[in-house]
């Protein structure tokens, strides 16, 4: 047994979790760079086992949010609908161009956004929450632009999904962080369900240790990441959420960069 290949696997599941478990962001985002960057990983099988891992994290960190009341269903099921819908569209016109300069874009945003949350916490006095969502018609509006902008980056980049959910629950729709985190993370269960699904279906079983180590170490630290998150207070998640979003920005610019 290789044991340099266990400990990737291992670092791998443990960022994507926390990332998932703290910022809802999905496993893609990081799971994904680490196997193709240090284990040379062909891209379609790392993106697989990304999206396999996401949707037991997501699933788990659901639940610890949901005890919580901090998971608006109703919400969140019309929005997967419409990004379901938009991630299709977004993987054909991937297809079409290189989407290089995008996937670029999004680890600088992963990184921005952490900046924001820590330099701008977002919280119950958030003045954006004035001025959007006054009233039904303009609020279901609102959440079908945004929810198709999501599903059209999804599958144009092919990761993000959860940094821009993240982005527009808490900016622009007017979620408090905790509910706008569990929320996300209830989409991502299933956006990475049949993300899962085709890859497994086109591509065929990734390598299974690989997969296993990372489900396991990803399901285990976004368990924890989950349960501390919905216990502590709004500022201290607000710094915590941005600091495991600089991170996870910087760690994947610099897979990007030098690998």
């Amino acid at each position: 047994m290789d044991w340099t290949r266990i400990i990737v696997y291992i670092f791998a599941g443990i960022g994507a979790g926390l990332g998932t478990g703290f910022a809802g962001l999905s496993a893609a985002a990081f799971i994904a760079p680490m196997l193709v960057a240090f284990l040379d990983f062909p891209a379609y099988d790392a993106v697989g086992i990304a999206l396999v891992s996401d949707v037991l994290a997501s699933a788990v960190s659901t639940t610890a949010y949901a005890v919580d009341k901090n998971v608006d269903f109703k919400k969140g099921a019309f929005m997967l609908a419409i990004i379901l819908c938009f991630t299709m569209i977004g993987s054909y016109l991937a297809s079409l161009v290189d989407n290089h300069m995008m996937g670029s874009f999004s680890i600088f945003a992963t990184s921005l956004l952490g900046l924001k949350f820590i330099l701008r916490p977002v919280n119950k006095k958030d003045p954006l929450k004035e001025n959007l969502c006054r009233d039904k018609t303009t609020a279901v509006i609102q959440t079908v632009a945004f929810s198709s902008g999501i599903g059209m980056i999804c599958g144009f980049v092919g990761a993000g999904g959860g940094m821009m959910m993240l982005l527009v629950l808490t900016s622009f729709l007017g979620f408090e962080l905790k509910k706008a985190v569990g929320t996300s993370v209830f989409i991502m269960t299933f956006t990475a369900l049949t993300g899962a699904v085709a890859h497994f279906g086109i591509g065929g079983i990734p390598d299974t240790t690989a997969m296993f180590v990372c489900i396991l170490s990803t399901l285990i630290s976004a368990q924890i990441a989950a349960a501390i998150a919905t216990r502590v207070k709004p500022k201290t998640l607000n710094i915590t959420v941005g600091a495991v979003l600089v991170i996870l920005g910087i760690t994947m610019l610099v897979l990007h960069v030098f690998f």
